[in-house]
């Protein structure tokens, strides 16, 4: 046998063994990782399934288990099973809790801007910018002209959110202009401020913006605002006091009817606490302002932004007169005449067909997007 035969066998030998010790070592590295991920029990979970397992660190204690915290060494609220002492296992529990809201992923905002009547102007910075540098320049834009803007951003990990926070850094913002409210729909002046706007905020992080053509977003304005003035429906009620009564005394009769503060105004609400209808002063000034008496108040139904009510109308009614009845009031429609009997419900009727509009509109009363362009 030749030099050369016996070094081709002897470098065959060699890769075989290389090829073993590989495979030994990543058996053994996969057994590691099982054992880190599997621990090992002493107890059989097949044969353990009549055991009551442990309770979950996060899991709130039942009535049954509270127990008023005692002084004595023997008892038991003192101590844990097994011997534990109490303050070990809170601590565990404390431990536990933060280890798994730790593992947790990070969660997007769920507010987002609406296509349906926002236009939006991205920013995209070219290094992530720390929040606390952007808040002083976004508080800022919060209205151009007549129209709100809200602000979204992008974090540096992909995280959607609402609003920005200063511990935390962002890779991009979306400016969500409101394209029309009762002010009108956004023109081309507000619309050329609105970029600019994004534009200086570019300049100052070193950023690119993108955003639809002031054409395009003109006409959109122009479309939402037809829709939403076609639907805009407001319903008054007047109360005529006859004398100037205490804007106190009034509050508080308002208030013992079941009234609640909004602003300088009072408001009826429903059970989830949005507003019904309100009552203000016909003057428009806050309750408390002056030293005056009130001579006459305003009740009014605001339908796109009131949630739809098959009595919507006739419910102010009732509030209408007991409130009149209390103050000695008296109580007319927008022309100054008394109310009609039956007048209620033949409105509530039309009413009816107009909250379905607002629905096959994409503007369902009550909602958000309605109070944002009936704004």
């Amino acid at each position: 046998m030749s030099d050369l035969q016996i070094g081709l066998i002897a470098l065959g030998v060699l890769l075989i063994l290389l090829v073993l010790g590989f495979n030994w070592w990543q058996d053994r590295r996969v057994r590691r990782k099982m054992q880190v991920h599997f621990p090992s029990t002493e107890q059989d979970p097949l044969l353990g399934a009549g055991e009551t397992p442990p309770a979950r660190a996060h899991a709130a204690p039942t009535p049954a288990q509270r127990r008023e915290p005692g002084m004595g060494v023997g008892d038991s609220a003192s101590a844990a099973p097994g011997g534990m002492p109490a303050g070990a296992v809170a601590a565990g529990a404390v431990h536990a809790s933060a280890a798994q809201a730790a593992a947790e992923p990070e969660r997007d905002d769920a507010e987002e801007p609406d296509p349906a009547c926002e236009v939006v102007i991205e920013i995209h910075f070219a290094e992530p910018v720390r929040g606390a540098d952007l808040l002083p320049y976004t508080q800022s834009l919060r209205q151009i002209g007549r129209k709100p803007v809200r602000v979204f951003a992008g974090t540096d990990r992909g995280r959607h959110r609402a609003r920005i926070h200063g511990d935390e850094s962002y890779a991009s913002l979306q400016l969500a202009v409101l394209l029309a409210n009762r002010s009108g729909p956004l023109t081309a002046i507000e619309w050329s401020q609105a970029w600019a706007r994004a534009q200086d905020l570019a300049e100052r992080f070193e950023a690119t913006i993108e955003g639809p053509d002031q054409q395009q977003v003109v006409e959109q304005a122009g479309r939402l605002d037809a829709a939403c003035a076609a639907l805009d429906t407001q319903v008054g009620l007047t109360l005529l006091l006859g004398t100037a009564q205490p804007a106190a005394e009034v509050m508080n009769v308002a208030r013992e009817l079941g009234f609640a503060s909004d602003g300088p105004r009072l408001a009826w609400l429903t059970d989830t606490g949005a507003v019904r209808f309100t009552l203000s002063r016909t003057d428009g000034a806050p309750f408390d302002a002056g030293m005056g008496g009130i001579e006459r108040l305003t009740l009014l139904l605001d339908v796109p932004c009131s949630p739809a009510d098959p009595r919507a109308f006739g419910r102010m009614v009732d509030v209408g007169r007991d409130l009149a009845a209390r103050l000695r009031a008296e109580l007319v429609d927008d022309s100054g005449r008394g109310l009609i009997e039956g007048a209620d419900k033949v409105i509530d009727e039309r009413l009816q067909v107009l909250f379905a509009q607002l629905d096959e509109a994409g503007l369902p009363a009550g909602s958000e997007r309605s109070q944002r362009v009936f704004a």
